[in-house]
């Protein structure tokens, strides 16, 4: 079908790219945070179990994983409040145009933990983009598939450095995606210095209507550039959830 966004811009919706990765109950999962795999596993009572293959009439299972540690999730700021607050009961922008681009991070030694560290720098995003966008995707190069795999714990993986969140305020971002299990180092003693800079949780005015989403993967078919985004999310009330991000080129007619 042929949606038109306005009297320009159109997009087919069935050609999209997703960008989520899947819960799986097996190593291809990817993790971060030393948690193990998913569990997903048939109920198991005295009279019951929730397995046709072990002879009953249906598939009855039990899913245990974590939203951050498991895979593509959006958060809001009840991730870092003591209020834990629900973000699905905060994000309301469930269609709206992203951008894409693509950012190789800067080795930067780290004096705190004396480590080389791979990040994304606010001069990055400023030679990369300079209009305003309400979603900006991000993916970090070299862009192997085995991100949808990987096991991050204990790698010190890429992520962004506080003042990035100064171009994201000038750019009006409400909603970041990145192909990373955090936008923080892995670790960095709890101060978790991107998340409570761009949710502003320290201020007067913390930012509700604001989300990250995290554990995204870009495929390198996907290019740089404006796409409109529907994001599915699970209705689950915590401070972060699983989510499905579709991506539409916009095309012109």
């Amino acid at each position: 079908m042929i949606l038109f966004i306005d009297q320009t811009y159109f997009i087919d919706t069935e050609k999209f790219f997703d960008v989520s990765i899947g819960l799986k109950n097996n190593s291809e999962n990817p993790r971060a945070w030393y948690v193990d795999f998913p569990v997903i596993e048939p109920v198991r009572t005295a009279t019951f179990v929730g397995s046709v293959a072990e002879g009953n009439a249906v598939n009855f299972r039990n899913i245990t994983f974590n939203p951050h540690g498991h895979g593509t999730h959006i958060e809001c700021l009840g991730h870092v409040t003591e209020t834990v607050y629900s973000v699905n009961e905060l994000f309301k922008d469930y269609f709206l145009r992203a951008r894409l681009i693509s950012l190789q991070p800067s080795t930067v030694f780290n004096k705190e933990f004396q480590e080389q560290d791979l990040v994304i720098l606010k001069e990055h995003l400023e030679k990369t983009i300079s209009s305003e966008t309400e979603c900006l995707m991000i993916r970090t190069l070299p862009n192997s598939e085995d991100k949808k795999h990987r096991n991050y714990s204990n790698t010190n993986f890429p992520y962004l450095h506080q003042d990035c969140v100064k171009v994201l305020d000038q750019l009006n971002v409400k909603h970041l995606i990145v192909d990373l299990p955090s936008v923080d180092r892995e670790v960095d003693n709890g101060v978790l210095a991107f998340h409570k800079s761009f949710w502003k949780t320290n201020t007067d005015a913390p930012r509700f209507d604001r989300t990250i989403t995290e554990f995204a993967y870009f495929p390198d078919e996907m290019p740089d550039g404006e796409y409109f985004l529907n994001m599915q999310v699970a209705p689950i009330e915590n401070d972060a959830v699983p989510c499905r991000p579709l991506l539409f080129p916009v095309l012109n007619k």
